[in-house]
C-alpha cells in the first residue's frame, strides 16, 4: 500500500468530539500522518518493530503505524474520551495489526514498567504532542521527548515551527541525533473560542531522531 492509499485509508479517523484546550488536542491531518509512516516505513522503523504512538489522541499515527506490520503497536493518551473514539476509528480503518489502546500519562513514571517495554528489541516512538503553545502549557512537548528518550531506538515527533534548535539541542544532552528534519502544515478547523478563524494553517516540522 503507498503513500496516497495510505493517506485515503486514514481519512476514515474521526476527530476529537469534544476536544479540550488544555490538552491541545489538535488532530493530525491525514496526509501529514501517511507522509511520517511512510517515511518512517521507508528506514524499516515499523515493520517487526514495536511502535508507541505518544498522545495518541484519536488514534491516527497509531493506525497508520498498524498497516505497515510491526510486531506490536500502543496508543497511549491521557484522555478516556479520545481513547474510546480511538478504538472506534481502529474499526473504521481495519488496520492488520491491532492497536493496544492505553489511557496514561505517557509523561509521569511509571510509565515505562508500567507498559511492558523493557523487552522490546527496538522501540519506534510517533507522535504529535502539545506544542506548548497555552498558557501554564509551556514546554508540554519537552516532558514528551523526556520519555521518548527513555524509550525510543528512534522518534518521528511533529513541532511547532521553529523548534529546531530546541529539539537538536534536546537530542544532543539525551544522546541522540537529529538524522532528518522537514517543514509542514497543519491545516486547523475552528474548535475552541478563542480562535478568530473558521480555518488557518500551523506551519510545524518534523524531525527524525536516533536516540
Amino acid at each position: 500500500m503507498g503513500k496516497r492509499a495510505l493517506e485515503r485509508r486514514l481519512s476514515a479517523v474521526s476527530d476529537f468530539a469534544d476536544p479540550q484546550v488544555e490538552l491541545e488536542q489538535y488532530p493530525t491531518p491525514a496526509d501529514l500522518a501517511a507522509h511520517l509512516v511512510h517515511l518512517a516505513d521507508v528506514h524499516h522503523d515499523i515493520a517487526g518493530k514495536t511502535v508507541f504512538d505518544l498522545g495518541t489522541g484519536t488514534g491516527m499515527l497509531a493506525l497508520g503505524a498498524a498497516t505497515r506490520g510491526p510486531e506490536r503497536v500502543l496508543g497511549i493518551d491521557r484522555d478516556a474520551s479520545a481513547i474510546a473514539q480511538a478504538r472506534e476509528n481502529e474499526h473504521r480503518v481495519g488496520p492488520e495489526t491491532p492497536v493496544e489502546w492505553i489511557e496514561g500519562d505517557v509523561t509521569r513514571a511509571p510509565f515505562c514498567t508500567s507498559t511492558r517495554i523493557s523487552s522490546a528489541p527496538f522501540v519506534t516512538v510517533l507522535m504529535n504532542p502539545p506544542f506548548g503553545a497555552q498558557t501554564g502549557n509551556e514546554h508540554a512537548d519537552r516532558a514528551f521527548l523526556e520519555t521518548t528518550a527513555d524509550i525510543a531506538d528512534v522518534s518521528y515527533s511533529i513541532h511547532n515551527e521553529g523548534s529546531m534548535a530546541f529539539v537538536e539541542a534536546f537530542a544532543e544532552d539525551s544522546g541522540g541525533e537529529v538524522t532528518h528534519a522537514f517543514r509542514a502544515e497543519l491545516p486547523l478547523s475552528r474548535q475552541f473560542e478563542f480562535q478568530r478563524e473558521q480555518k488557518k494553517v500551523l506551519d510545524a516540522e518534523v524531525f527524525r531522531i536516533e536516540w
